[in-house]
């Protein structure tokens, strides 16, 4: 086993954070003196916001056999209590930066320990506390398969509080690339970043804010290294590709789709999405997923909660289409779809349909109530500073790319988006808002 045990055994290359650089044989020092100063078999919960310290100490946690929760600054005094409440971890420790340690530890456990306690995004709601082996990743790696070289620098430009992010820095660790590091996403300064970075993760909302910040400066275009682009967390539209293949010429597309309760489960590179692992859809249109990719349960009040399975298959509620020749669609849950005037639409169609507009950052689609219809399907537009999109663009895309049911009734816009710590918007948030007619945003006409 390697002496970073979540990572396997390739060698482990330099991570980068601000003016901070570490070697490979630094970072694992510094999970070294991490790993002294934790309880062995245990449950850890990590605050603090410096994204490299968060690194070295999970990767401390790791190595002590214990499974660590990266608690996100951003809760609400209210979700971190829940969070706590059922995580029940056995230390809790603010990380700081350590002076590395010059003698190895010894790994506890196997593949099967436990080693992370994630939870889920709490875009439609509050979030929930998972558990997962080393195991369900380091295979997760392997299905995953970017073609990282040595010399490839993987900008992480969200926080690790996220799964998504921390899968992507770990991935590159795993396959020996280079890491760059960001606390928090900006799109300004993950566009300055990609002057040294060759591939990014990202979710579609921050690729269409990065190519907007990489648009406005010719010069961050010329000098952009991007080779890849990873995206994951919700459906990319043909027209948010086409903008990047248009702006990044060379530049590769990789999708992949997955969740934080059962891991990888289709890539799409070039072409149309693909199970890497066995899927099926059922009567009712819900996807269902089985493998040895999942994670090993949920906690309720520091109890492990088995995986709800049938037969060894799981669904996260998404809805989606197995076509004939073996490609996947995925449609969504139908948590976000709305009931309009006996029209039921999915939010996910409607948003990527619209997030190739001109102008526009990110979109996110939820239900106004309404006393006749029940709702009125209501696009929020995120926009650039005093530069929203013309409402005509946005009115003829809609009419172009949907049927007359599904397109947006009322259309607001605003600079900024509530979102979670993944950087997806905050679907339940702004659906409250909505109803009790609270949303900060401006009626467009």
């Amino acid at each position: 086993m390697s002496v970073l045990p979540i990572l396997g055994g390739p060698p482990v290359s330099r991570v980068f954070h601000g003016e901070r650089v570490l070697t490979g044989d630094e970072l694992a020092a510094e999970a070294w003196h991490a790993a002294r100063l934790l309880p062995r078999g245990s449950r850890i919960a990590l605050t603090g916001d410096d994204a490299l310290a968060r690194l070295c100490w999970f990767l401390g946690a790791d190595l002590a056999g214990s499974a660590a929760l990266l608690v996100e600054p951003s809760w609400a005094d209210r979700e971190r209590r829940a969070v706590l409440a059922d995580a029940r971890p056995d230390a809790s420790v603010e990380v700081r930066r350590l002076a590395g340690s010059a003698r190895p530890v010894e790994p506890v456990g196997d593949e099967s320990t436990p080693f992370y306690l994630p939870t889920t995004s709490g875009s439609s709601g509050r979030p929930r506390v998972l558990i997962r082996s080393r195991g369900s990743w380091l295979r997760s790696f392997a299905l995953l398969d970017l073609g990282l070289r040595a010399d490839d620098r993987v900008l992480v430009p969200g926080p690790l509080t996220s799964s998504l992010f921390l899968f992507g820095a770990l991935h590159a660790l795993h396959a020996g690339a280079e890491v760059q590091l960001l606390d928090r996403w900006s799109a300004a300064e993950a566009a300055r970043a990609c002057r040294t970075a060759t591939v990014v993760h990202l979710v579609p909302a921050m690729l269409s804010a990065l190519l907007s910040a990489v648009e406005r400066d010719p010069a961050l275009r010329a000098a952009c290294r991007l080779r890849t682009v990873v995206c994951a967390g919700s459906r990319v539209d043909p027209a948010l590709a086409e903008r990047l293949a248009s702006l990044l010429p060379g530049c590769a597309l990789v999708e992949y789709y997955g969740s934080a309760e059962q891991s990888l489960v289709a890539v799409r590179t070039g072409g149309a999405l693909r199970p890497v692992v066995e899927v099926r859809i059922d009567d009712t249109g819900t996807l269902w997923a089985r493998s040895d990719l999942g994670v090993d349960g949920h906690l309720v009040d520091g109890r492990v909660v088995p995986p709800e399975e049938r037969d060894g298959w799981t669904t996260v509620g998404d809805r989606g289409v197995l076509h004939p020749d073996g490609t996947l669609e995925v449609l969504g849950r139908p948590a976000s779809a709305i009931d309009s005037g006996a029209k039921i639409v999915g939010a996910e169609e409607v948003e990527a349909a619209l997030r190739g507009v001109d102008g526009v950052l990110d979109v996110l689609v939820s239900a106004t109530p309404h006393p006749r219809f029940g709702a009125l399907v209501t696009a929020l537009v995120e926009a650039l500073p005093g530069e929203p999109p013309a409402l005509a663009a946005l009115r003829a895309r809609a009419r172009e790319a949907l049927e007359p049911g599904k397109r947006p009734h009322r259309w607001l816009v605003t600079e900024r988006l509530p979102r979670t710590a993944s950087g997806k918007p905050a679907r339940a948030l702004v659906a409250e808002h909505l109803r009790e007619g609270t949303l900060d945003a401006v009626e467009m006409s």
